[in-house]
């Protein structure tokens, strides 16, 4: 991963296509990344701000269950299928 995609946030709306390309219900990315199935609610219904890592905690998950996400001109993520 470069550093610019470590800067680069995963977004609550790529959190959840990332989710439903893995088939992962919520608690399934909770138990994945270590939060609880309220933050993985909260982040991806964007209720209230989260901690700092949680975005990183989830992008990891997501990335080591096979999803690759990358950074896009414009600064936004992709998912890409390998």
């Amino acid at each position: 991963m470069h550093d610019e995609e470590k800067q680069t946030v995963l977004t609550p709306e790529m959190c959840r296509a990332a989710r439903a390309f893995l088939d992962w219900t919520q608690a399934d990315l909770a138990e994945k990344a270590a939060v609880s199935r309220g933050t993985v609610r909260d982040y991806e219904a964007s209720a209230h701000a989260v901690h700092r890592s949680t975005p990183a905690l989830l992008r990891k998950a997501l990335e080591d269950g096979g999803v690759r996400l990358e950074c896009r001109d414009g600064g936004g993520l992709a998912l890409v299928q390998e």
